[in-house]
């Protein structure tokens, strides 16, 4: 910024890194490249890491998409939403969550005592491309992302990640405890804390009161972490 103090500019600049390399150091890595995205800010990161996905033919799943799904939102977000993977909707307009799951994923962040608008925080998917038929990512397809959705996390530093459904919650959590057993609970997830759910889609299909009460408690938990632990 003109007229900015240099003393100023470079504190802020050492404190982002300190901020990054302590991120990497918590998810278990040792060592890291004297280059690289994690030198960048997360707009400029995330839109690089974009960039190099396009045309990405690491597993089956680009033999039928329409378009990469990379993801959306505040790119220094601090409450990251993580679904499984895009739908025909997210397909064929490149935006996670636009369908009917999307607009109840909307209203649930919406909702009374959460109460986050879309722009504020940042949304993706465990895979980028839409499994055929709506079918749940498979083993070696979300393997072949698994990277992709660890260097935007990187970038994007959250202190909440709200894990949307089983295939996204035991990705990110290494786990094969069913979504009914994780949610309701606070899970460490290197500097930040990852709180599961049942995904929109779910509850779409099964819209009895108590999944919708168990939901909206999940979210309440999610807020009043992202209260306790947000910086901006």
């Amino acid at each position: 910024m003109p007229g900015a103090d240099p003393r100023e500019a470079l504190a802020d600049v050492l404190g982002a890194l300190g901020a990054t390399l302590r991120h990497h150091r918590d998810l278990g890595v040792a060592a890291l490249p004297l280059s690289g995205d994690y030198l960048l800010g997360p707009e400029e990161a995330l839109a690089a890491q974009e960039r190099a996905l396009q045309g990405c033919r690491k597993c089956k799943l680009c033999d039928g998409r329409t378009t990469i799904v990379f993801g959306s939102g505040n790119p220094r977000a601090e409450f990251v939403v993580i679904g499984e993977g895009p739908g025909a909707d997210e397909d064929a307009q490149g935006l996670p969550f636009v369908g009917r799951a999307g607009q109840l994923l909307t209203r649930m962040l919406e909702a009374r005592k959460v109460e986050l608008r879309r722009d504020e925080v940042y949304i993706s998917n465990t895979v980028k491309c839409r499994p055929p038929a709506n079918r749940n990512p498979e083993p070696d397809e979300l393997a072949a992302c698994a990277p992709v959705l660890a260097a935007q996390l990187a970038a994007l530093q959250p202190k909440v990640i709200l894990a949307l459904g089983s295939v996204a919650t035991q990705a990110l959590l290494h786990t094969r405890e069913p979504i009914g057993k994780l949610r309701g609970r606070v899970h460490p997830y290197g500097s930040a804390v990852l709180i599961p759910t049942f995904h929109p889609a779910f509850l779409l299909r099964n819209p009895g009161e108590e999944y919708k009460r168990m939901a909206w408690e999940d979210l309440q938990l999610a807020r009043r972490e992202y209260d306790k632990r947000r910086t901006r």
